[in-house]
């Protein structure tokens, strides 16, 4: 059961590949330069995906690393922006 939805504004990535390189279950480097969130459906502007709580802390290191703070987890229990 998925405990936690991220959003990524693939807009402003940069492609830094911090994400890739911390997290290549759910990150990938497209042939335009920019991270692809894996799984993910398209809302609005943003991408997002639903994780588990065993892919918490994988998925922070992802979100915390990227220089651009594109990247962002919301507990869906609580509604808290974790990142």
């Amino acid at each position: 059961m998925a405990k936690y939805k991220v959003v990524y504004e693939r807009v402003n990535c940069i492609g830094a590949a911090v994400c890739v390189a911390v997290f290549p279950k759910y990150w990938e480097m497209d042939p335009d330069g920019k991270a692809n969130l894996s799984g993910s459906v398209k809302s609005g502007d943003s991408f997002e995906v639903n994780l588990s709580e065993d892919e918490l802390q994988q998925m922070k290191q992802s979100a915390e690393g990227c220089p651009v703070n594109v990247i962002h987890i919301i507990n869906l229990d609580t509604g808290e922006k974790i990142i």
